[in-house]
C-alpha cells in the first residue's frame, strides 16, 4: 500500500509541475496558434494525470483537499477539451456519453460540497466557505453545460468561450493545489481558506475580460 501510494504521489507531482508550467505558457502568450494546441495538449494529459492520480491518493489516504483537486480538474479538463468537439449543439448534435459522465459527476460532487461546506461551518470550521464557494462555480458551470446540451446556447462560439473558461479554471485548479501544497513557505500568514480561495479571486477576472474579448452573439 505504501508503494502504491508513493507511484501515484510521484505522478501527481509530475502531472501537477507539468500542468502548470505549460499552463502559465498559455495564459500568458498569443491563443489559437499551433504552439498554444501543442502546449494545451501537454497541460490536458499533465493535469489529467495529476486529477486522476489525487482521487486514487484521496481514496488511499482520505484527504479533502486530494479529492476537491481530483473532482475539478478532471471536470474542468475534460469538458474544456470535450467542446472543441461539441460545436454544432445548436444544430442537433448530442453529447457523447463522456459528457454526461463529466457533467452528471459534477453535479453530483457539487451538491456533496455543499453538504460538507455546511457541516464544517457548523463545527467552527472556516474551511466550509472554500466547499461552498468551489460548490458555486461547479453548479453553475453544470447549468451551462444542461442548457448547451440542449441546444439552448447563446452565442454563436458558445464552445470556444467555454473551452477558454474551463482549461483557465483548471490553471486555476493547479495554482490552487501549489499554493495549498506550499503556503507554509510563504513568509506572509494566510488563513487557509484565503489560500485556497486566492488563485480564483486573481484569474477569476481574467476569465471574464477574455470571454468579453472573444464573444461572438
Amino acid at each position: 500500500m505504501v508503494i502504491l501510494f508513493r507511484i501515484f504521489l510521484a505522478l501527481h507531482i509530475l502531472g501537477g509541475c507539468l500542468g502548470l508550467i505549460t499552463g502559465t505558457l498559455n495564459v500568458i502568450r498569443k491563443k489559437g496558434d499551433k504552439k498554444h494546441k501543442l502546449t494545451g495538449k501537454i497541460f490536458s494529459y499533465g493535469m489529467f494525470t495529476a486529477g486522476f492520480s489525487s482521487l486514487v491518493l484521496s481514496i488511499l489516504h482520505p484527504n479533502y483537499f486530494l479529492f476537491i483537486v481530483g473532482v475539478f480538474t478532471i471536470y474542468l479538463v475534460g469538458t474544456g477539451n470535450r467542446y472543441l468537439h461539441l460545436k454544432m449543439l445548436a444544430s442537433q448534435q448530442k453529447p457523447a456519453t463522456v459528457d454526461w459522465a463529466l457533467t452528471i459527476g459534477m453535479l453530483l460532487s457539487g451538491f456533496i460540497f455543499i453538504i460538507l461546506g455546511v457541516l464544517n461551518l457548523m463545527r467552527g470550521n472556516n474551511f466550509g466557505i472554500v466547499f461552498i464557494v468551489f460548490s458555486f462555480f461547479g453548479l453553475r458551470s453544470v447549468i451551462v453545460d444542461f442548457n448547451n446540451y440542449k441546444g439552448k446556447v447563446k452565442e454563436k462560439n458558445y464552445w470556444l468561450l467555454v473551452h477558454l473558461q474551463r482549461m483557465t479554471g483548471g490553471y486555476i485548479a493547479a495554482t490552487t493545489a501549489f499554493l495549498v501544497v506550499n503556503f507554509q513557505y510563504i513568509p506572509i500568514a494566510m488563513p487557509a481558506a484565503v489560500v485556497w480561495l486566492l488563485p480564483t479571486v486573481i484569474f477569476t477576472p481574467l476569465i471574464v475580460i477574455w470571454t468579453k474579448k472573444y464573444l461572438v452573439k
